[in-house]
């Protein structure tokens, strides 16, 4: 596998560096094959990029010389371009990869929270219908991690996803917790909880209901 292309040093988003770093692994894959492997591993700790996203990407580090690809021969009955990382590529993975600078706090951006902080617009009925579907929901993300690990754990090059992954069984642990007790703060509440309430009340005098 070779490339035209002459390596050049760019600022890249982290997508990029994600999808070269799916490539990072032994092996060359195709774009498709990319993104089932970003579905059963990235997501769970990171995100998964659309197959749009990844071959926008596939594109743009041939560009760079970070990575090459050819397509399949006559043997296959369906052509396939397989992409592969170039020592250039790995050289500049393994610089972003140690920026400590670059890794940033985690982004939490929980979208059934701003729905539970904007509870006073809602019925408490729906409010604990999706929360409880929120926790049925994580149940069966728990189980794809544990799915997920179990087939990394059987490849000796996936040592470090694992570990990954590993992480995300505990996170998802933890939501599930949390969870269950945001039903319990929502019993709590009891009639409070009901649109127009006392807790509309409260809030009258036009103060934010919390300091800055």
């Amino acid at each position: 596998m070779t490339s035209s292309q002459k390596p050049k040093k760019q600022e890249l988003p982290p997508t990029a560096w994600a999808v070269l770093g799916l490539l990072s692994f032994p092996g060359e894959r195709t774009g498709y094959e990319l993104k089932k492997w970003a579905d059963s591993s990235l997501r769970f700790f990171y995100w998964s990029p659309a197959i749009s996203q990844i071959y926008a990407e596939l594109r743009r580090l041939e560009e760079l010389g970070y990575a090459a690809s050819e397509r399949s021969g006559p043997e296959e009955a369906r052509a396939k371009r397989r992409y592969g990382i170039t020592a250039a590529g790995r050289e500049a993975l393994a610089g972003w990869a140690c920026d400590t600078a670059e890794a940033g706090p985690p982004v939490l951006k929980h979208g059934l929270l701003l729905r539970i902080w904007l509870g006073h617009l809602a019925e408490p009925e729906l409010l604990r219908a999706m929360v409880t579907e929120h926790l049925e929901r994580t149940t069966d993300e728990l189980a794809a991690v544990r799915e997920a690990m179990e087939h990394a754990a059987e490849v000796a090059d996936w040592i470090f996803p694992t570990l990954a992954l590993r992480w995300s069984e505990r996170q998802h642990l933890a939501e599930l917790e949390l969870t269950r007790a945001l039903l319990e703060d929502l019993a709590d509440l009891g009639g409070a909880a009901a649109p127009g309430g006392a807790g509309q009340e409260r809030q009258g005098s036009g103060d934010a209901p919390t300091p800055g």
